[in-house]
């Protein structure tokens, strides 16, 4: 890292939390140029999906330690 970006850096480390997650999240989709142009769509589809779902007589719901165990393979 050069210099200026040292800089940059340690006046960043400066800031408040909310500040620093801010300027963190702009500097993460700052490297995301890659657009889906699908993507919203597909989560719109997605989403009235699951609220079918749950809005059935009958929605399969999984508590999060259940899903998490399931994750990890415990």
């Amino acid at each position: 890292m050069g210099s200026e970006a040292t800089k940059l850096l340690e006046a960043a480390l400066k800031l408040p939390p909310e500040a620093r997650a801010a300027m963190a999240g702009s500097l993460l989709d700052s490297l995301d140029t890659t657009v889906d142009a699908d993507a919203e769509t597909d989560w719109e589809q997605e989403i009235a999906c699951r609220l079918k779902d749950l809005d059935s007589s009958h929605p399969h719901l999984v508590s999060w330690n259940d899903a998490r165990r399931k994750i990890l393979g415990l």
